[in-house]
Formats: structure tokens, sequence, C-alpha cells
């Protein structure tokens, strides 16, 4: 059965991609270009669900806020 997962991308300050899914702690990479990274989280999932099994929580995403602190 297909499953989606939501995926959050960033940038670090070397310029690499970091992707993650917050869905399934710890299922993360990088990688230099969005393709690569894509295709890196996707084979990350299959192997996180082999291990780990389907995650039985069903998050719903909704959206990321950038909140800034004077610190």
């Amino acid at each position: 059965m297909p499953r989606q997962f939501d995926v959050v991308i960033e940038r670090d300050e070397e310029g690499f991609y970091v992707a993650s899914v917050p869905q399934i702690p710890a299922c993360h990479t990088q990688a230099r270009s969005l393709d690569e990274v894509m295709e890196r989280i996707r084979e990350a999932i299959e192997l996180c669900l082999e291990v780990e099994g389907v995650p039985e929580d069903q998050l719903e995403f909704v959206g990321i806020q950038r909140i800034t602190i004077a610190a």
C-alpha cells in the first residue's frame, strides 16, 4: 500500500541540502543538489521502514513557521 511522507529540506552553512522525515525519527540524509537529496531521502525512508516498520502515528503536516528571538 503506497504511503506518503512529508520531507523537510534545509540547507546548511556549507551548501548541503539536508532532508528529514518528521514521521520517522532519525530518518534523514544530505546531498549537494535537490535532485540528489530527494533520491537519497526516498532510499532512507525505504530503509527505515524495512528496519523499523511502518510508523503507527499518522501525523498531519500543517506547516513551518520561522520565529526570531533576540539572543
